[in-house]
Formats: structure tokens, C-alpha cells, sequence
């Protein structure tokens, strides 16, 4: 019986010396990024009407949301846009977007993202935006976006506009 508890005392030394710890620094991590900034609708297309911003009402959105950067180039974005609309001497926040989708970094601060939209007026589609970082600071970077909305339902042709976005992310 001695000899088997001095084996086992011996090769529990043996594991102890020859083990290595885990690298606890992840080779792959997730960077998250938060984003704010002021959107200007500027035209909508459908077959019913051409609908143009700052001429008959004013429509603008805040746009805000995080990213998940799974690498440099690659990531997943979450946006929530609540839409408010100044008509006839009144306004009322008239619309919210929920706007998830991925984000394609393409160098030199330019950005590709594909949208999908879901909006509370039942209104549904894609969005694809060209994105331009303008300024870019130690802790957060300005940009221009170049929104290009999709939508379809709610009883309603589909249409196809254009809006404006400016902001920060940190």
C-alpha cells in the first residue's frame, strides 16, 4: 500500500511540474462600439408620390445603437432610429426603426453596412449605407452616412429614398 500512495504522491508532482496554465488572453475577442447621431431624410420614391423633406413637413431621426466587432473588418450593429415629424405648426414622434445588420470596415474610414428595417408603421425592407469616418480622435470618431432605404407593406407600394446621417461613435 505504500508503494502505491508514494506512485500517486510521484505522479501528481510529475502533472504539477510538466502542466501549463491556459492562455487566458483570447486570440479572438469581441470589440463593442456605440454610435449616435442626427438623420435627415431627404427624398422617398414610390409609385404614388415624390416625397421630399424640408419642403411640405420636417422629418428627422436619432439614430443610436452598438457594434459587435467580430474582427477589424467584420461586424454586427443594432440601431434603433425614433423618427419625429414637424407638420402644419405641430409635431409628434410619428415612427421608430429597428434597424439591425452587419457592418463591412473597407479601409481608408469607409464603411459598407446591410440593413434590415422594421418599422412601427408596419413599413419593412432593407437599408444599405455608405458610411465615411470624417475626424477621428483618441476616444471616439465623427462621420457621414449615405442611407439608402428600401421598404415595402402596409397596404402601401414600395419605395425607395435617401437620407443623411451625421454622428459620433465611441
Amino acid at each position: 500500500m505504500r508503494i502505491v500512495k508514494y506512485l500517486l504522491f510521484m505522479l501528481s508532482i510529475f502533472c504539477v511540474l510538466t502542466s501549463k496554465a491556459q492562455n487566458t488572453t483570447p486570440n479572438n475577442f469581441i470589440k463593442i462600439t456605440g454610435f449616435f447621431g442626427v438623420l435627415h431624410p431627404l427624398v422617398t420614391l414610390s409609385r404614388e408620390e415624390t416625397a421630399v423633406n424640408f419642403r411640405d413637413y420636417y422629418s428627422v431621426g436619432f439614430p443610436f445603437g452598438i457594434n459587435f466587432w467580430k474582427n477589424s473588418k467584420t461586424a454586427f450593429s443594432v440601431e434603433i432610429i425614433p423618427f419625429i415629424k414637424s407638420e402644419n405648426g405641430s409635431s409628434k414622434m410619428y415612427n421608430v426603426l429597428f434597424h439591425p445588420g452587419l457592418v463591412f470596415d473597407i479601409g481608408h474610414g469607409f464603411r459598407i453596412s446591410a440593413r434590415a428595417a422594421f418599422e412601427t408603421t408596419g413599413r419593412y425592407g432593407f437599408t444599405p449605407v455608405f458610411t465615411k469616418t470624417i475626424y477621428k480622435a483618441k476616444s471616439n470618431s465623427y462621420y457621414i452616412a449615405l442611407g439608402i432605404p428600401a421598404r415595402f407593406g402596409n397596404d402601401k407600394s414600395g419605395s425607395i429614398g435617401s437620407a443623411l446621417q451625421i454622428g459620433t461613435s465611441f
